[in-house]
């Protein structure tokens, strides 16, 4: 498949230039940025999944980074706690309200993830963060998605997002990973504004969010 975001080799010093001194510089002050302008609908989520949702407000979890140095990401809390008789938490489906769907499908539980960007751990722009139970899951080239600090928005986000398969958004991170420029990485930002606006590819045919990841059918040595 030929990339949106492929350059020619020509570029390479520039690519290499942007991807070690610009990339991360870029990134704190337009989380900065974001953090100030958003400030007053982070506010308002906030107010609203403490009365909707309960508290905490904000959903962690821990999540492999750049070179698979664990981190712990930030997102608004899209689910209830509800459990059945056994004390287990009920399937996604049930505890994700019509409110946490309003959520995930404007993007909005997304933006606590602004202050992990703020402190190094996450970039604008990159592959998104799995689950740490999947590193184990992954052959030679799907790891190679973690030679990037991962991002809010990436390359199969705006190629699919949860609509593709598995195998489809890590070939989408790797050629990201190969090809990440300053350009690409805005044409992602404009198309991720303009995913968010249309709605697209926020679940799969067959879950409310991704089914979970159970290894390719061809694994690398």
């Amino acid at each position: 498949m030929q990339s949106e975001i492929k350059t020619d080799g020509t570029e390479k010093q520039n690519k290499d230039i942007y991807r070690r001194f610009l990339k991360r510089p870029m990134d704190f002050i337009l989380s900065l940025m974001a953090i100030i302008v958003l400030s007053p609908v982070l506010i308002i989520v906030c107010v609203l999944v403490r009365v909707r949702l309960g508290s905490p407000v904000l959903f962690k979890q821990k999540r492999p980074g750049l070179n698979e140095k664990i981190f712990t990401m930030y997102k608004f809390r899209t689910m209830t706690d509800e459990k059945d008789e056994n004390g287990e938490l009920l399937p996604d489906s049930v505890r994700l309200t019509k409110f946490g769907r309003m959520l995930r499908s404007t993007s909005l539980d997304e933006l606590p993830e602004l202050f992990n960007i703020l402190k190094g751990d996450m970039s604008i722009v990159g592959p998104r963060p799995l689950l740490i139970q999947y590193l184990e899951l992954y052959n030679d080239q799907q790891k190679r998605r973690h030679e990037v600090r991962p991002g809010l928005s990436g390359y199969a986000q705006v190629n699919g997002r949860n609509a593709i398969s598995w195998e489809d958004k890590f070939n989408l991170d790797v050629e990201y990973v190969d090809n990440m420029s300053f350009v690409g990485d805005w044409k992602i930002f404009f198309l991720t504004i303009k995913k968010v606006f249309v709605k697209e590819g926020i679940s799969s045919d067959t879950s409310v969010t991704m089914e979970a990841f159970r290894g390719s059918e061809t694994m690398e040595d």
